[in-house]
């Protein structure tokens, strides 16, 4: 479970303790901004996370989820142990290291709620476990190249996306030449890059993708705006294969691994929506489809001459010439 669904989860605890009649699906749905269906995926977790709310139906036949108000302490009846405070601590570095710190901040106040819920004696044995456990698991932020995030700008975004309010940002081009947008923010796409997905408020009407690192600066108008029922931001972000996407490149992808390399790249996800196939030889074709070829290049280049571009055309040529049969090891 990720850091954000956990917290999603004791939120749900609180709304359904705080409400005398508990909570239906249309509260989440207008508590988290999510459709339905994702409510209901979401109560099935809380149910078997909390298995002693109670279900009743009101007059219109609606489910409703009740926590019994009994005992308030419920947190501290539930008894958090190292295993879950080890968890929490690492969904505060992974939230740092994926350039979230709002999210981090909050896991944080999270963690000390809890703790602070504690008998004192056993919150210091349980952060000492904690402690030893994660040192013992041997966590540490990955290593690897990526863009330092503008905090600044990523707490204007945040709060912009919560709320939702429309955003003036000024934003520079490829050689530098800025431009005043105003945008509607639908979400954020993290990755070696990050990039905001915005509506322009003048435009086609068109989600569209802003680097964060060009965008020089960004001011909260106080104008609410209607985010698009439509818009699923995962459905958004699988039209690439990073973070870039390209209408005029988006199509299939086919890519053939031979019999030595499949092993390996079996254990991949290239993308959400791949299809897997194996012939007699032992190669194995996986397909998918995306738009970006220059980042699936990147990725290609270290799987050296065991792999081969069927399709496109396009990616295919830009790889040719670069395909290495020396690489002492595999991804």
């Amino acid at each position: 479970m990720s850091y954000a669904k956990a917290a999603d989860l004791l939120r749900v605890a609180e709304l359904a303790m705080s409400r005398f009649n508990g909570i239906a699906l249309q509260d989440l749905t207008e508590e988290f901004g999510c459709d339905h269906r994702t409510a209901q995926r979401m109560m099935r977790s809380f149910e078997a996370l909390f298995p002693q709310v109670e279900i009743t139906e009101d007059e219109t036949r609606r489910r409703r989820w009740q926590m019994p108000r009994h005992d308030p302490r419920w947190l501290q009846a539930q008894s958090m142990g190292d295993s879950e405070l080890v968890a929490l601590n690492m969904a505060v570095k992974r939230a740092e290291r994926d350039g979230a710190p709002d999210e981090a901040r909050r896991l944080r106040v999270l963690r000390d709620r809890l703790l602070a819920a504690m008998p004192p004696s056993h919150a210091r044995r349980t952060e000492a476990d904690a402690e030893a456990l994660l040192e013992a698991q041997g966590f540490a932020s990955r290593p690897g190249p990526r863009v330092s995030p503008g905090l600044e700008t990523l707490g204007v975004l945040t709060e912009a996306l919560r709320a939702p309010f429309t955003l003036a940002i000024t934003y520079l081009a490829a050689d530098g030449t800025p431009s005043e947008r105003l945008l509607e923010p639908h979400g954020l796409l993290l990755g070696i890059r990050r990039y905001l997905v915005a509506r322009p408020v003048a435009g086609d009407g068109k989600m569209r993708r802003f680097r964060l690192d060009r965008i020089a600066s960004a001011k909260i108008t106080g104008q609410g705006f209607s985010r698009d029922p439509d818009f699923d931001l995962a459905r958004f972000s699988a039209q690439a294969f990073g973070s870039y996407h390209s209408e005029s490149e988006y199509g299939p992808v086919e890519w053939r691994f031979t019999a030595a390399a499949a092993p390996v790249a079996r254990q991949f996800i290239f993308h959400p929506d791949q299809t897997m196939s194996e012939d007699d030889s032992g190669a194995l074709t996986v397909r998918f489809a995306a738009s970006g070829h220059v980042e699936m290049a990147w990725h290609l280049y270290q799987w050296g001459d065991q792999v081969e571009v069927i399709s496109p055309p396009a990616l295919r040529d830009m790889v040719a010439a670069h395909r290495r049969g020396d690489f002492p090891t595999l991804p």
